[in-house]
């Protein structure tokens, strides 16, 4: 089995976007260097610090499959059907779309949780890795056991409020071991495991 990880870009004061869910400067180092760099999706193409592209190809190399929540799928509108990172996206949601322009994309809508949902996404992940959207899913999940490392692009910025990283549960106090430190050109890329 692959690992299960959660990964985003977040404030210093632990939001990974605004109370609307845009994210604003959090995504700016996509955009602030001379290394072009692309996940699942090839036309979404990212220009990086050379330091923050051997980060992303490490963390994103194996991804099979990710676990998305509804909020985010209807922001994105499900990137329009092409998995930002990874095959397939599996979205907890209480009810699927009737009306997503791109019935035939890679995308599942898992209505009995997030347990469900993790456990879809491995299964079809085989050996590769899941990812987990952080905020509310990603905390629940982390809450649950489910994860097995966090990620943490670190930016300086303060939102003041917002979407938290952990959302509004994400447990008991749970412990990390030491982070691996990668620093990027604006952000600072942080890699959990978590202890067991």
């Amino acid at each position: 089995m692959g690992t299960v990880s959660m990964q985003a870009s977040m404030s210093l004061d632990g939001f990974i976007a605004d109370p609307s869910g845009a994210v604003g400067p959090l995504f700016d180092w996509y955009g602030n260097g001379d290394v072009e760099f692309t996940g699942a999706d090839p036309d979404r193409v990212f220009h990086i610090s050379a330091a923050s592209a051997d980060y992303l190809r490490q963390a994103w190399a194996n991804a099979g499959a990710g676990v998305i929540g509804r909020r985010l799928f209807d922001i994105t509108n499900g990137w329009n059907g092409r998995p930002p990172v990874g095959e397939a996206v599996f979205v907890v949601t209480h009810q699927p779309p009737t009306d997503w322009d791109f019935p035939d994309a890679p995308f599942t809508f898992v209505t009995d949780g997030v347990r469900s949902a993790v456990a879809k996404a491995k299964a079809y992940a085989g050996d590769k890795n899941v990812s987990v959207s952080p905020g509310d899913i990603g905390g629940q999940a982390l809450a649950a056991g489910l994860v097995d490392e966090v990620r943490v692009d670190l930016v300086p910025v303060v939102f003041g409020t917002g979407v938290r990283y952990f959302g509004d549960d994400a447990g008991s106090p749970l412990l990390l071991e030491n982070p691996r430190v990668v620093q990027g050109d604006r952000v600072t890329h942080l890699h959990y495991r978590v202890r067991r």
